[in-house]
């Protein structure tokens, strides 16, 4: 008999395992894969982010998906915690823009199978290739898990780590959403969160803009009732349905659930192309310009201030003739022009699915779990950890830092459970 069971060899349950048999628990981690840390894998485009070394609230901060809730468990295991702990597994780390810590090898493979290597040495035994059907309930707590395969393998303590429904192809395809139901928990709604917006925009679906990155620029969602939701400054990209990069996946999960209220099914989001500027700063440089070489075209001229992409279509939204000369030009429209600079409307009609989406949003209620430990509340000796939480944050090592901070305390605590499933002696 096992005192811990970990379903799921994501980041998260490859942390609890770490955490459970540190703190001497007879422990055993359990996935349906065939190689453990598949997304960890992936994740920074290949290079695993493994966390952010913003100060506690700043992390917070950029979990807007109840990143609150995590305050006990950044306690427990910070992000601090995480840079020491793969330090001291020998993998050097440094810093990039935003916070962000990469190791010093650039490649993922490196952090998946040190760690990998740490379960081992610590004395987990792993079991992959191995989908578990259900976790085994008796009397309010946890007697342990069947396996597709009909073996029964019994245990004190259950974490489930098994993920999302976002990458499906890493393995996270929401088993564990019905596992926990069926132990009385309820699940938010889940929703894409970091995903790519869509848009039937004329000039998104005649792919005119197509492959257009933005530089440092401000993307801001709008409510119906012309109230400014959320703005992210950063990078960003057009594609041939829609806009992406950093800023756009960011302000994702506000426009899911801005159309969710939507009459019309469309979500009104602005780029500012001068978030540092002011409109009559535009106003003055640009006219400027124009003045230096009078006898140039407004729109040649322009090619030097504006992505040269845009500006056929940022002169058609002002009613300016693109071959007008400055003796020529109309000041309202001129203020016009500078004004949807700081403007540029893109209606936005959806998301790519929750299945192409980096982060799964939703997930089991955080009422009926207990932040200290990461136990459920309606059946003793049940844990959830990581991503299958209703915890969701922006990219850029957020979430990641989650995963191991709640895999770890549900470890911690896990391994500290009574046997007949009472409260955990600590």
């Amino acid at each position: 008999m096992f005192d811990v069971i970990v379903i799921g060899g994501g980041s998260a349950g490859l942390m609890a395992s770490v955490a459970a048999s540190e703190h001497g628990a007879t422990t055993l981690l359990i996935d349906k894969g065939d190689k453990l840390g598949r997304k960890l894998g992936i994740s920074g485009g290949g290079r695993c982010n493994v966390t952010n070394n913003k100060e506690v609230d700043e992390l917070i901060r950029h979990i807007p998906g109840n990143g609150r809730f995590l305050y006990s468990a950044f306690a427990n295991f910070s992000n601090k915690d995480i840079i020491a702990f793969f330090e001291n597994l020998g993998i050097h780390l440094k810093e990039e823009d935003n916070g962000r810590m990469f190791p010093v090898s650039d490649k993922a493979k490196t952090v998946v199978d040190t760690l990998v290597k740490q379960v081992r040495k610590q004395g987990v035994e792993v079991m992959v290739n191995s989908p578990v059907s259900e976790v085994l309930y008796s009397d309010g707590h946890v007697t342990g898990v069947r396996l597709k395969a009909d073996k029964i393998l019994p245990c004190k303590s259950v974490i489930i780590a098994s993920g999302g429904k976002s990458v499906p192809q890493t393995g996270s395809t929401g088993d564990g959403y019905r596992w926990a139901e069926q132990a009385g928990h309820s699940i938010t709604p889940l929703f894409p969160t970091e995903v790519p917006l869509t848009s039937d925009e004329p000039l998104i679906r005649s792919r005119e803009l197509q492959g257009l990155s933005l530089r440092d620029v401000s993307l801001s969602v709008w409510n119906t009732k012309g109230k400014r939701i959320i703005s992210h400054q950063g990078d960003m990209i057009f594609t041939h349905i829609g806009i992406s990069g950093p800023i756009a996946l960011r302000c994702s999960q506000f426009v899911v659930k801005e159309l969710l209220k939507s009459p019309t099914h469309q979500v009104k989001t602005t780029i500012d192309l001068f978030p540092d500027k002011t409109i009559d700063t535009v106003f003055e440089e640009t006219l400027s310009l124009c003045k230096i070489e009078p006898k140039k075209s407004i729109k040649n001229v322009l090619k030097a201030y504006f992505p040269e992409r845009l500006i056929t279509i940022l002169l058609q939204k002002s009613e300016l003739d693109e071959y007008l000369t400055y003796d020529n030009i109309p000041k309202q429209n001129w203020i016009d022009l500078s004004r949807i600079s700081k403007e540029f409307p893109i209606q936005i009609s959806g998301t790519l699915s929750i299945e192409e989406a980096f982060v799964t949003g939703g997930g089991v209620n955080l009422k009926e779990i207990d932040p200290k430990t990461m136990e459920s509340k309606l059946m003793s000796g049940l844990y959830f950890c990581g991503e299958i939480l209703d915890i969701h944050g922006y990219t850029g090592g957020y979430n990641i830092t989650a995963a191991f901070s709640t895999g770890y305390t549900a470890g911690m605590h896990a391994a500290q459970q009574e046997p007949e499933g009472g409260s955990p002696n600590f």
